[in-house]
């Protein structure tokens, strides 16, 4: 038959179902004796010449990719989604995030797969797909190490246990530490020995995270999150933020403004409008951020690694350093600043009738808060109003025309702020109010994002979508059965679209429990991602759409102003050649980061609500039912948010029934009766600040003996059968 072409052997490595080296590719090809010696001497060189990368044992794979057959390390693990790491990965770059598919090839209704979490090793089945690599777990692995984050306690022995910071975790472990430790400080520690002689082993000490303005270093080291650059980083962003302004347009004279959160410290977008013929001539003007962060640098690399800043109430852990972020690249009214900038001409009808792209110099006129903007408009008087915001709120009322007859999924959902002094204390959970001001801004970077993937789809230029796609049957199917428990009917036969989830809401009208029935249908969509192909976007109720608005805190958006830069030829910063191979690798990792960042905040903002009850512990608050289970209620207190656990066990000596398909529990002799929605005053018993959880008791309980369940169709606790079933032989 011959020795094969290195693009022979390619081929075969890369399309094999399995691991394949020397001895399989000789096979596949009919090789023997002389031209075997051949074979191996070729094989070396092509893993020399960068073509071929060797694998575990003596197996090769494609270079730059992946064994078919290879030990993943799981990195997040949700009801969404499980994404891992190649274990161990000793390349430089950092490591492919591959996604784990728990149902290919199962029975339908079954998973072949066990169940993950974080930490786990398998042994999986790799697929290369354009939007990343797909694995199929065949084995899950033994654990070599176990670690786990927790804060030190003492155990009024003289020594240490561990109590972790994960809410799942129901035990503290004792710790074994060789040096000085402080109670309460954070601790990663790892889990030798098994059964009873199980020890936590000090790993790393990580300080106080209950220091003033620190809680959130508890999501940072439990998430792995980078929060500190390196000194070639902050060097080079310190030169590249000194770097002149270069050729671009004038749009000095151009009034500006940005309209951002009162402490906002980096200014991504400013936008100006004014009346034209058929509607309105729009600008939304983006921090010109490839300009200052190119490809290939080790700035880039950083940005790339963090992939978005990280909110939290006691500090940001920002995607670029402060000398771009909320220096150079930041849109403050204190001189001349680099854009990348949208020219649209908004119709009668909110339609978007033309657009171009430009790189410009510009002079913000004003930085001001949402607040104050909205108080002049309320007010539609004055410089501001007449001269700048007037323009603004006609150009927006033709947006919002369109935005209704898309009628995208509009949920509502209220944003919890943590307030703190300038000790660190918290001074109180507040609910940030929604104004128009908030929905002008949102509907223009609407306009520019999609502007921004028209255009680039218009010169079929490469782009990373912002996907979201319709739910799926099996989450649908979820909240179906929620919001009969609520009354709600929700048939699954019909057409999915937004409008389908805003007639729900429609209907629920001022329930109290509106707030729930939100939450729920938020939990029912799928997790919006980055990929370079386009799926639409389920929730906006559109066809195309990109991230181009946000490029200080989100590298998405750098790679679409990268695109755009390249496409319309405006100067240095663009995509370099090639640069569309890597998207689909690209937009797993962001994705991946995303929700590392929303994870990380919802976590810090329990802990924060956690610290802040823990000065309330023993008193009645006001709280909602929002789960039901056997073991007890889930709640949260009405109207700051913290969700804790009312046990069964403090519900009194009554016995109670638990009706799964209502999902409510049901005193056998009182009937009282308890279900999602119904509001309780409840006695706070705990706040942790550590994990973020709370726990509750009524405050009239008789707690003397422990309260018994019945689970409907099941033997109860007691043993034997339900009532009225009969014990007898087969």
């Amino acid at each position: 038959m011959g020795l094969p072409t290195r693009e022979e052997i390619l081929a075969f490595v890369t399309t094999a179902k399995a691991n394949v080296g020397k001895r399989e590719i000789a096979r596949h090809f009919g090789l023997r004796g002389a031209e075997r010696a051949e074979l191996k001497d070729l094989l070396a060189d092509m893993v020399d010449d960068g073509q071929l990368d060797p694998g575990a044992g003596r197996s090769l794979h494609k270079a730059g990719g992946l064994p078919h057959v290879t030990v993943l390390k799981i990195t997040a693990a949700t009801s969404a989604k499980i994404t891992a790491v190649p274990d161990p990965w000793e390349e430089e770059t950092p490591p492919p995030r591959v996604t784990v598919r728990t149902d290919r090839g199962a029975p339908r209704g079954k998973s072949r797969s066990p169940r993950l979490e974080a930490g786990d090793r398998v042994l999986a089945r790799l697929t290369e797909t354009p939007s990343g690599w797909d694995a199929v777990v065949m084995k899950r692995l033994r654990r070599t190490s176990s670690t786990m984050l927790g804060v030190a306690r003492s155990d009024g022995e003289g020594g240490f246990r561990l109590q972790p910071v994960d809410r799942r975790e129901r035990r503290d472990w004792p710790l074994d530490h060789r040096e000085e430790v402080t109670p309460g400080e954070l601790i990663m520690a790892e889990l030798r020995g098994t059964g009873a002689r199980t020890r936590a082993h000090v790993v790393e000490r990580l300080g106080d995270p209950f220091a003033a303005k620190s809680l959130s270093l508890i999501a940072i080291a439990a998430k792995n999150i980078p929060d500190h650059f390196s000194d070639e980083v902050l060097q080079e962003a310190d030169g590249s933020g000194e770097r002149a302004l270069g050729p671009r347009e004038d749009w000095t004279a151009l009034p500006l403004i940005t309209i951002d959160p009162a402490d906002a410290r980096d200014h991504d977008d400013a936008v100006w409008a004014e009346p034209a013929q058929d509607g309105h001539r729009l600008i939304v003007a983006i921090a010109d951020v490839s300009y200052y962060v190119r490809p290939g640098t080790a700035l880039d690399h950083a940005a790339f690694d963090r992939g978005n800043s990280i909110y939290f109430p006691d500090r940001v852990v920002p995607m670029l350093p402060h000398a771009l972020s909320s220096g150079a690249c930041s849109l403050k009214a204190t001189g001349d600043r680099a854009v990348l900038a949208a020219d649209m001409l908004v119709g009668t009808d909110g339609e978007i009738k033309s657009f171009s792209f430009h790189r410009a110099r510009v002079r913000v006129a004003a930085n001001i808060a949402y607040e104050e903007a909205q108080e002049a408009a309320d007010a539609a008087a004055g410089p501001l109003w007449e001269n700048i915001l007037k323009p603004l709120w006609a150009c927006w009322k033709t947006l919002e025309s369109a935005r209704h007859r898309r009628d995208p999924l509009e949920l509502e959902l209220p944003e919890k702020r943590v307030i703190l002094n300038d000790s660190g204390d918290v001074t109180g959970i507040a609910v940030r109010e929604r104004l128009d001001a908030h929905r002008v801004v949102e509907d223009m970077m609407i306009a520019a994002n999609v502007a921004a993937a028209l255009a680039l789809e218009k010169r079929k230029y490469p782009l990373m979508y912002r996907d979201h796609e319709v739910p799926d049957r099996a989450k649908l199917t979820a909240l179906k059965d929620y919001l009969a428990t609520l009354g709600l009917s929700f048939a699954l036969g019909q057409v999915i679209t937004p409008e389908t989830f805003n007639k729900v809401l429609r209907r629920a009208g001022d329930r109290d429990d509106l707030p729930l029935i939100a939450e729920a249908i938020l939990r029912a969509q799928t997790q919006a991602y980055y990929a370079p192909r386009n799926t639409g976007h389920f929730g906006l109720a559109l066809g195309s759409y990109v991230h181009f608005t946000s490029p200080i805190r989100r590298y998405s958006d750098v790679l679409v102003h990268r695109s755009l830069v390249s496409t319309f030829d405006l100067g240095e910063g663009g995509l370099p050649p090639g640069a569309e191979q890597r998207f689909a690798a690209i937009g797993e990792h962001i994705s991946f980061t995303e929700r590392r960042a929303m994870e990380a905040e919802r976590e810090t903002l329990d802990r924060y609500i956690a610290r802040h009850m823990a000065n309330h512990v023993g008193e009645i608050v006001r709280a909602r039912i929002t789960g039901v289970q056997a073991f007890g209620l889930f709640a949260t207190i009405d109207p700051i948010g913290g969700d804790g656990l009312l046990p069964v066990s403090a519900l009194g000596t009554e016995r109670f029934h638990y009706d799964e398909a209502s999902r409510s529990l049901k005193g056998v002799e009182s009937g009282t009766s308890y279900h999602i929605g119904q509001m309780l005053d409840l006695r706070l018993e705990e706040a942790d600040p550590a994990t973020g959880s709370l726990r509750f008791s009524l405050p009239d309980a008789d707690l003397s003996t422990r309260p018994r369940i019945r689970r409907e169709g099941r033997r109860d606790r007691r043993g034997g059968p339900p009532p009225g079933v009969r014990r007898g032989r087969r």
